[in-house]
């Protein structure tokens, strides 16, 4: 056989060898690409997103649309050749496996987490938006969850409202863990909690649950990285009654970065006019009761995804600003929002034409 020829061929079989490997051999990565952005003052299958009954509602125009990123499952193994090709492709993003889905966790795991991150930035959203047209909402401190095999297991209780711990008055989550860690671990830590089922019947009476129990604890060190501390095996949260029935009706989505639009279309329809006075406003961003807007991620896959939409503004988390400004699809104005106030403010500019005003992304 010539050598040319030899050549040629010996270099097709490794090129076919190679194109084998790359489509057979797994990598540890993941892939995030835009998924679907949803109207939060318009139908998602059929039925109104935001349904509110026993409060005035007004009619709302325009987009204030929350944005998603499709992600591969946990249990899915990309070949070499699809991350290569995720790398290249513009409307998309190849992310190391463990940052998807840390500490090996399952797809049934991180589903059931997005699932719980989702209800909870609903409510959130809901009492950001009543807390700026200054509506009260009730609040009070619970407990979120319960870690399996700790020590409160059997004693607390996940909706348990926490009234005191050591005698002294829990206002916000934080203080649980500030007054448990106080502590030394094997030390016995106090809480006097109101029980989930007597704080249920209360609020289906519209009252206030009266009875209160006390439970002791014997605290165990934390098992995570640092500081060792004392801890009891809970989580706290914050539970809420509204005035009036506010229900989001979305599936399919899971995590906690649709607050800052939800909480926006929620205020929308309480209020006369249009808040973005029949503009296309996009955006994404976690929000917490106090109205603060915070990070979240593909960033860069909700703008792409928005703007494919036909989304002219993206309201940006300030923390995602720099990453988003980097690579802002053609059309699309990047405004920087710290809190609901923030975001109301930008609308204004945005609905009266000020738009030389908005406070805009940069990359620096």
């Amino acid at each position: 056989m010539p050598r040319r020829t030899a050549t040629m061929l010996a270099s097709t079989l490794m090129l076919i060898a190679l194109l084998c490997a790359g489509v057979f051999i797994p990598v540890p990565y993941s892939e995030m690409s835009p998924g679907p952005t949803v109207n939060t003052l318009g139908d998602h299958d059929g039925e109104p997103v935001l349904q509110i009954s026993g409060r005035r509602t007004y009619a709302a125009d325009g987009n204030l649309n929350m944005t998603t990123v499709r992600v591969t499952s946990a249990d899915y193994r990309m070949n070499l050749v699809e991350a290569v090709y995720g790398w290249l492709a513009h409307d998309s993003k190849v992310v190391p496996h463990d940052t998807l889905y840390p500490d090996g966790k399952t797809e049934e795991q991180s589903t059931q987490e997005n699932a719980e991150e989702f209800s909870q930035s609903q409510e959130s959203a809901k009492v950001a938006a009543l807390k700026e047209l200054g509506i009260p909402v009730r609040s009070w401190v619970i407990v979120s969850t319960v870690v399996k095999g700790s020590p409160a297991q059997g004693q607390l209780h996940a909706g348990d409202v926490i009234k005191a711990v050591d005698g002294t008055a829990v206002k916000q989550p934080a203080d649980v863990a500030k007054l448990v860690t106080r502590h030394q671990p094997g030390q016995k830590v106090a809480f006097t909690i109101v029980p989930a089922k007597d704080q249920a019947a209360a609020v289906k009476k519209n009252t206030t649950a009266t009875g209160t129990r006390d439970i002791t604890i014997t605290t165990t060190t934390s098992d995570d990285s640092g500081k060792k501390r004392a801890i009891v095996g809970i989580s706290a949260g914050t539970d809420h009654t509204f005035p009036f029935t506010i229900d989001i009706k979305l599936a399919d989505v899971g995590g906690p970065s649709a607050g800052l639009m939800f909480a926006l279309g929620i205020y929308d329809k309480l209020t006369p006019g249009d808040l973005t006075g029949g503009k296309f406003v996009a955006g994404t961003g976690t929000i917490d009761d106090s109205g603060k807007v915070g990070p979240i991620g593909g960033i860069e896959m909700k703008t792409v995804g928005a703007r494919d939409k036909g989304a002219q503004y993206f309201l940006t988390p300030a923390e995602n600003c720099a990453a988003a400004a980097k690579d802002t699809p053609g059309g699309l104005t990047l405004v920087k929002v710290n809190t609901i106030d923030d975001a109301l403010g930008a609308l204004k500019d945005i609905r009266t034409g000020k738009t030389s005003d908005l406070p805009k992304c940069t990359a620096k």
